[in-house]
């Protein structure tokens, strides 16, 4: 089993960085690492090349012109270049625990994607991270919220990770598909642009297909680097899709991943194997 990691970024190149040295530790690596980029300017393809000249696995950079958030058409495309069998989608704002890639790993099962968590952090520790060596902060650090995330208990994981079809908290933050079940979906819906509700949607038609979700608690954990938020937006168009997709019980999307997967027949570059 091949996993390929997809973490999308836009314009923060230092909390980018802190995401990728946590993959490059992990107890089990990923097969693939792709930074989709939803428009960044180039001081983070800087960024990419510099980590590349030692990174342990296949590093591959996206990029796609700053035309608003499109968040959906970016996952896209990191699906379709994706080499491995399961993907697991990770936010550029989230540092992972060292055994984040083989929690994954371990509960993988046929038939369901996994819901993940995160410890949130507030900006005093972001900076503190951002500022000097990464530290994952423990259940008694300060400046966290959902400190009970910051417990690894691979025993009390298994209990919580049975398949279920519960709607709530569903988050791309750290949510993992087998690639053949985005294909048969289509992937994220890419007309839903601007903040948010497209990961809800794209649970929704899952279940529509008849997967199950199994949600990681107390393994795969992650810290989210704090930021400003949209999350309160009144009236979002989005939520009007979603209710769309329940009321048709939808399983496919029309305009999704199919549209980019020639553009990936040939596998994008490795930035390792790329002129210095």
């Amino acid at each position: 089993m091949r996993i390929s990691v997809a973490v999308i970024t836009y314009n923060w190149p230092a909390a980018l960085e802190l995401v990728l040295r946590a993959l490059a530790v992990q107890s089990e690596l990923p097969f693939e690492v792709i930074v989709t980029d939803d428009g960044s300017q180039p001081a983070t393809r800087e960024l990419l090349e510099c980590v590349a000249r030692d990174y342990p696995v296949r590093l591959v950079h996206l990029w796609q012109p700053d035309d608003g958030a499109r968040m959906s058409r970016a996952r896209n495309r990191a699906i379709a270049a994706a080499q491995g069998d399961y993907i697991i989608l990770l936010d550029g704002d989230m540092v992972v625990e060292r055994h984040f890639i083989a929690d994954h790993h371990a509960f993988a099962r046929r038939g369901c994607f996994a819901q993940g968590s995160r410890v949130l952090t507030d900006a005093g520790l972001t900076r503190h991270l951002l500022e000097h060596d990464l530290v994952m902060p423990g259940f008694f650090s300060r400046g966290i919220e959902r400190r009970r995330h910051t417990l690894h208990m691979p025993l009390l994981a298994r209990w919580y990770a049975r398949p279920s079809t519960k709607r709530r908290g569903i988050k791309s933050c750290n949510m993992a598909f087998w690639r053949d079940d985005l294909l048969r979906v289509n992937g994220f819906n890419e007309a839903m642009t601007g903040w948010g509700r497209e990961d809800t949607e794209l649970a929704a038609r899952a279940f529509h297909a008849g997967l199950l979700r199994s949600d990681l608690r107390f393994s795969a954990l992650a810290v989210h680097l704090h930021h400003p938020t949209r999350k309160h937006i009144v009236d979002n168009p989005n939520d009007r899709i979603v209710d769309d997709t329940r009321t048709r019980q939808l399983i496919r999307c029309e305009l999704g991943l199919d549209q980019h997967l020639a553009e990936f027949i040939t596998a994008p570059a490795d930035l390792r194997s790329m002129p210095k």
